[in-house]
């Protein structure tokens, strides 16, 4: 193993890596936006206010699942770009934290209709695929011994 892992890192990951961190980067700025209630950046998407609402009436478990969802991402990404094993268990924690956030939508009280129109209502599934991918990305890297 430890010959796999002082080989040079192969192309698809840093592509793999650069991506997801591009990606999850909009996560972070978003909920970043939301949390300190930029009412410009909230517009942009509808009504602020019930933008606000629906987010603040989010049960304490949607809402820390959204952080950890957001945050797991972000380090997993990192981590997987430093190959480090650890970016297998960054994404579990995010893909956890985002199948509590984003069922809500589906579970729990309807969202501002902003939030369902058109193909907008199926970007929770998307982001649920996406961090369900890089998880099994980074969990089939660190089995092949580049993730150290």
């Amino acid at each position: 193993m430890q010959q796999a892992v002082s080989a040079r890192t192969p192309a698809h990951l840093w592509i793999v890596g650069i991506l997801s961190l591009l990606w999850n980067a909009f996560g972070a700025y978003d909920y970043l936006m939301t949390r300190f209630r930029n009412m410009d950046y909230l517009s942009s998407m509808g009504d602020p206010n019930a933008m606000l609402a629906y987010i603040d009436g989010m049960p304490l478990y949607a809402q820390v699942g959204w952080g950890l969802g957001v945050w797991g991402s972000v380090l997993g990404s990192i981590l997987l770009l430093a190959r480090s094993r650890y970016a297998v268990h960054a994404f579990a924690v995010a893909l956890i934290g985002a199948i509590l956030s984003l069922g809500t939508q589906y579970l729990g009280p309807p969202p501002p209709p902003e939030m369902t129109a058109g193909a907008l209502k199926y970007v929770p599934l998307v982001i649920i695929a996406v961090c369900a991918l890089l998880l099994w990305y980074a969990w089939r890297q660190e089995n092949a011994g580049l993730l150290r």
